[in-house]
């Protein structure tokens, strides 16, 4: 918006002194003729800016008028500059928005503190996504922030683990970014639940507004859902073979292995015996598969059954006769 724009070259004025109409066109990301422009708009607001002709010239702020933001410390000034954009405020599209504030008070600050800005930006950078995370589209998380911000309620459709899609109409409470993953916190029916965005298949904004509930504590109710989340993984119990110990890491993942692993001791057959925590059995069934046999399940009996019937799918599906002929001598001849 133009009136953003003027408020940010009024502060590059007030804390770089003169610069070139070139320059201010560069900091801003417009033209020249634009910055010609707001120019001639501030000085009809009364503010008192003026320009030197000349390839020394430029434009300038009374001394009278120029100030500074006052109040941060050399330190905090550079906590500042560390902060960037993270991935999940640009899926919510207010990359722009944050960009243009941190700009703002970057300019705004005296010319040596803004100076080290680009000294911190070479030295720090805070990447919040995990390793070997797959990006997740999010659809619908553009609706959902609308609806969040209005306090409009939504019809979603989300997916579950068993049987089919469910349809509910909710109160949007809020949003919560963790781990480069965001999640609905939603009313239905009583206390707040939480579903995770990728997860919905529908959304749907209904044109009516809902009473946020005046004692509702989002940082509260976050910590705890997530405690109570600890409680509620999928808990197996191994046996892993020698040979394959030190390449369980690689299989079962630390996302998987949310609930730190404690091995025991190893038996006779140099196998030992831990306990992981999977968020599904359905995600330990599918990380486990991938282990043949070198993981053993001894608990849950119903992961134990869930890998046999899969595995047993896989012998028919493929069987013996084609893995002979895979490894014939003369596999290749018609």
């Amino acid at each position: 918006m133009r009136a953003d724009r003027l408020i940010a070259l009024l502060m590059l004025l007030q804390s770089r002194g003169k610069m070139t109409a070139q320059a201010l066109a560069e900091e801003l990301e417009v033209s020249e003729r634009t910055v010609y422009r707001d120019v001639d708009a501030l000085s009809s607001a009364g503010i008192p800016i003026y320009g030197d002709p000349g390839p020394d010239g430029g434009y300038a702020l009374l001394d009278s008028y120029r100030t500074t933001l006052t109040g941060l410390s050399e330190n905090e000034v550079r906590a500042l500059f560390m902060l960037s954009v993270p991935p999940p405020l640009v899926d919510l599209g207010v990359s722009d928005e944050l960009k243009a504030a941190l700009r703002k008070v970057a300019a705004a600050l005296p010319a040596t503190f803004s100076a080290g800005e680009a000294q911190i930006r070479r030295r720090f950078y805070l990447d919040p996504v995990w390793w070997d995370q797959s990006e997740t589209p999010v659809p619908h998380l553009r609706t959902l922030h609308r609806a969040v911000t209005a306090d409009q309620r939504l019809v979603i459709t989300y997916r579950t683990w068993a049987g089919p899609a469910l349809t509910r109409r909710v109160d949007p409470l809020a949003l919560v970014a963790k781990a480069g993953a965001w999640y609905l916190v939603y009313a239905h029916s009583g206390p707040a639940r939480v579903q995770q965005a990728s997860n919905l298949l529908d959304v749907e904004l209904l044109d009516e507004h809902f009473a946020r509930p005046a004692d509702f504590d989002l940082v509260r109710f976050w910590q705890a859902w997530c405690a109570g989340r600890e409680e509620r993984l999928y808990r197996v119990t191994l046996r892993v073979a020698p040979h394959f110990i030190s390449a369980l890491p690689h299989f079962i993942g630390d996302r998987a292995c949310i609930a730190s692993p404690q091995a025991g001791p190893t038996d006779a057959a140099g196998r030992i015996t831990l306990d992981v925590a999977f968020r599904s059995l359905e995600e330990a069934r599918e990380r486990l598969l991938a282990c043949g046999s070198g993981v053993e399940v001894l608990a849950p009996l119903a992961l134990r059954c869930t890998l046999l019937d899969h595995a047993e799918q896989i012998v028919k599906l493929y069987g013996q006769a084609d893995v002979e002929r895979a490894l014939a001598p003369n596999r290749f001849l018609p």
